[in-house]
């Protein structure tokens, strides 16, 4: 980079008597401008306020950006960029490590970016400063809403803060064209080592939004001491203010009255409907990454599980729409083995994984296949009816043998024998009925020497028989 780029950028500073006066804008237009931001070298040789951070490690399968104005940041820069083969090639250089400390002050971020050939260079990005008018309009506009000092002492940027800021006409986040790229390579577009280095601020970002603060022009300490004088300031203007200002401010302090809520409960219009639920599930993320995953980490079973997750959502949303959702019992939780079942009934993952969640819910692969069969037919209950033999006592017994005299026209009723304390086999056929603790029926068919669930259960013992012969 050359000197006469560093001079043209000489960016705006804090005069050394920490007074937080500015230096450097000159007569141009001040109020919503200040110079573009480089070293900070002031006048007397002080420099301005300043962060580095210390490199990163390589980033193993993860993305750049967590936080929502980490994204907003990255497409600032994918928008800008001309040839998005360099930008690849910036992410690339990024998640290797190869972007060493990054230094960020006012207007300007560095960071010295190595090549896969070892090769340095050092790049800069530069971003427009606000000025005095447009940060004031920020701070009077943070003072107004207690939620966005709350907000930023958290080290967070909710989008109504950002949106609030625009609408004082002051744009916190970059757009198509701020991210200005600087690099000894000599490249005029964002080439891979600028683009290295904003993939590196956007994990900064997530962690610290004073990042981006400090970038337009006001360090962390500086800003927080100007909301705090400003918001002193506003107190004492209210105290000055009379009875009138006061009764203002007990008002925001306590919510409204009692009576005017009620009053006002008439005239109020309706909650509007809740939202429509989807069509289908939401498709899962891809894992295809640049990199290998870590050892141990296999993607495409974190996919199946990604891929499932958005079926149990949808299913939650149907079951919170349906009338009456209230008054229905908390669903049980299931057990890793029970729900191994489930995660193969509901994602149908092919037979690798099928393999896996058949070890992982101890059954042999034959069995899974007969626990998913059961779990479509009826979930935990159809489950526990094949893995568990109960034992009924003499009354539910009795029931049960009435029910079965009862359910066939006489001269129709097949010829049964008792297999179990609550298992019923017809002689001369491989179906079988199985008695639940509920007093419902469960249809068997023998195939391939082991019983299997024949469909779901039947209230009448012989419709749920018709229900297996017909499908044998």
């Amino acid at each position: 980079m050359s000197d006469a780029y560093e001079d043209a950028y000489a960016y705006t500073y804090e005069d050394g008597d920490g007074d937080g006066e500015e230096s450097g804008a000159g007569d141009r237009d001040a109020s919503d401008r200040e110079d573009d931001g480089d070293d900070g070298a002031s006048r007397d040789g002080r420099r301005g306020p300043e962060r580095t951070f210390a490199a990163f490690p390589p980033a193993q399968g993860r993305g750049f950006a967590t936080s929502w104005w980490g994204r907003a940041w990255l497409k600032a820069l994918e928008d800008t960029a001309l040839d998005g083969q360099q930008l690849k090639q910036g992410r690339r250089l990024a998640r290797e490590g190869k972007v060493g400390a990054v230094s960020v002050r006012p207007g300007r971020i560095t960071a010295v970016v190595r090549d896969r050939d070892g090769s340095a260079h050092r790049s800069d990005v530069l971003l427009q400063q606000l000025g005095a008018g447009a940060w004031d309009r920020f701070l009077d506009m943070a003072v107004d809403r207690a939620g966005h000092i709350a907000a930023l002492l958290d080290r967070e940027m909710p989008p109504h803060l950002v949106e609030d800021a625009a609408g004082a006409g002051v744009d916190l986040l970059p757009g198509i064209g701020d991210l200005e790229p600087e690099c000894t390579c000599g490249a005029w577009d964002h080439c891979p080592h600028s683009g290295a280095l904003c993939y590196q601020v956007a994990r900064l970002l997530d962690e610290d939004p004073f990042v981006l603060l400090l970038m337009r022009g006001r360090d962390e300490r500086r800003l927080l001491d100007e909301l705090q004088v400003r918001s002193t300031a506003r107190a004492v203007r209210a105290g000055d203010g009379g009875e009138q200002a006061d009764a203002v401010e007990e008002r925001e302090v306590r919510g409204v009255p009692a009576g005017e809520a009620f009053a006002a409960a008439g005239i109020l219009p309706p909650l509007p409907a809740p939202p429509s639920a989807p069509e289908e599930p939401g498709l899962g993320p891809s894992l295809d990454t640049e990199t290998g995953p870590v050892p141990g980490i296999d993607p495409a079973a974190l996919e199946v599980l990604a891929a499932d997750s958005a079926v149990r959502a949808r299913r939650m949303l149907l079951d919170a729409l349906a009338p009456g959702h209230g008054g229905q019992p908390l669903p049980v939780e299931l057990t890793p083995r029970q729900d191994a079942v489930r995660l193969a009934a509901d994602a149908r993952p092919e037979p690798r994984f099928g393999a896996r969640l058949a070890t992982g819910s101890g059954r042999p692969p034959a069995d899974l296949n007969a626990a998913v069969r059961a779990w479509r037919n009826g979930g935990v209950a159809a489950l526990a009816v094949l893995d568990e033999e109960w034992a009924p006592d003499a009354e539910q017994l009795e029931r049960a043998r009435a029910r079965l005299g009862a359910a066939w026209e006489e001269g129709e009723r097949p010829t049964l024998r008792a297999s179990g304390r609550a298992r019923w086999t017809v002689v001369g056929a491989d179906v079988q009925l199985r008695f639940d603790p509920d007093g419902r029926w469960w249809p068997y068919r023998k195939e391939h020497g082991r019983w299997v669930p024949a469909g779901p259960a039947d209230d009448d013992p012989a419709g749920a028989l018709a229900g297996a012969e017909g499908g044998a």
